[in-house]
């Protein structure tokens, strides 16, 4: 890899969408739909599904193509560590983490990192989500040269769901 290259990747370019390899597409479907509240845009019959917010054709593929049965891969294996659904502001952060908890799905973790406020727990299959919301760029916590520096404090959780 040249490390010297000058290229730089548009700084208007976004993740588009992710696409998850699942055991059982019914049971991820009602994951994404019924937990996380995402919307069903199209099935390719019991084989592959499309969910989005807001309209759009897809934020989020399911898949059975490869995976159909399968287990979870094990730990200390490379793959995805987690997809990350960025909310507006923290009212939608609390509502949809009301919904997680509402569905008895467990939390790994929750964390103030200065930057944003995140959530961390697991679909059906294993797939690590991350819940979060952003602070305006202004509040970001900068070091003395002005550089980011971001941390890792608690989050309370439970002053978030007042909000909800």
């Amino acid at each position: 890899m040249d490390r010297g290259s000058t290229h730089r990747t548009h700084p208007e370019t976004r993740i588009g969408h992710i696409h998850l390899k699942v055991s059982d597409l019914a049971r991820a479907i009602a994951f994404y739909r019924d937990v996380m509240g995402f919307e069903v845009q199209q099935t390719f019959g019991k084989q592959a599904a499309f969910l989005s917010a807001g309209g759009y054709h897809h934020h989020i593929g399911l898949n059975t193509w490869d995976s159909q049965g399968a287990a979870p891969p094990p730990p200390y294996h490379t793959g995805l560590y987690h997809v990350a659904f960025l909310y507006p502001d923290r009212p939608a952060l609390a509502q949809a983490l009301r919904a997680v908890l509402a569905a008895g799905v467990a939390l790994d973790g929750a964390a103030d990192h200065g930057v944003s406020e995140v959530l961390y727990f697991r679909d059906p299959d294993g797939n690590g989500i991350e819940i979060y919301r952003d602070r305006a760029p202004e509040d970001w916590p900068r070091a003395p040269d002005g550089s980011l520096a971001m941390n890792n404090q608690r989050l309370d959780v439970a002053a978030l769901l007042a909000e909800a």
